[in-house]
C-alpha cells in the first residue's frame, strides 16, 4: 500500500507560486483603492447636490402653495433652520434638522430673498469652495 501512495503524491502550491499570487492581488488592490476612494467622494458630492436641489424644489413648491407675496416678507427674517422647518412638508423622508439633511463635509445656505429665486448655496467645508450645480 505504501508503494501506491508514493506513486500518487499530491502536489501542492510551491512557495514561489503562493508569493506570486499574493503579489498580484496586492498590485490589483494598490491600483483599485484610489479609484474606490474617488468613487466614494464623487457619490457624497452627488448626494449633496441632490439634496440641495431637493431643497430648491421644496422652496418652489412652498412658494406656489402659500403664494410668494405671503411668504417673501417673513422669509428674510428667518434663519436656515426655521426656513427648513417650513419646507419639511415638501421634502420626502427628511430629518428634522437642516444640518442633518446636508451630508457631512458640505454646508448649505438657503436664499434670503424669495423674489430673486436664487438657489441654495452649496459649499464643500474642507476646501471652502462653492459647488456649482
Amino acid at each position: 500500500m505504501n508503494a501506491h501512495f508514493k506513486n500518487h503524491i499530491s502536489k501542492g502550491f510551491s512557495l514561489v507560486e503562493v508569493l506570486a499570487a499574493v503579489s498580484i492581488i496586492g498590485i490589483i488592490a494598490f491600483l483599485a483603492i484610489p479609484n474606490i476612494v474617488a468613487i466614494k467622494q464623487d457619490s457624497e458630492r452627488n448626494l449633496a447636490i441632490s439634496r440641495a436641489e431637493a431643497v430648491n424644489m421644496a422652496i418652489v413648491s412652498f412658494m406656489q402653495s402659500k403664494g410668494r407675496a405671503n411668504v417673501a416678507p417673513t422669509w428674510a427674517s428667518l434663519n436656515d433652520q426655521q426656513r427648513y422647518a417650513q419646507l419639511l412638508p415638501y421634502l420626502s423622508f427628511a430629518p428634522a434638522n437642516f444640518t442633518d439633511f446636508i451630508p457631512k463635509g458640505y454646508s448649505a445656505t438657503m436664499p434670503t430673498n424669495l423674489n430673486a429665486l436664487t438657489k441654495v448655496a452649496l459649499v464643500e467645508t474642507d476646501t471652502s469652495t462653492g459647488i456649482p450645480y
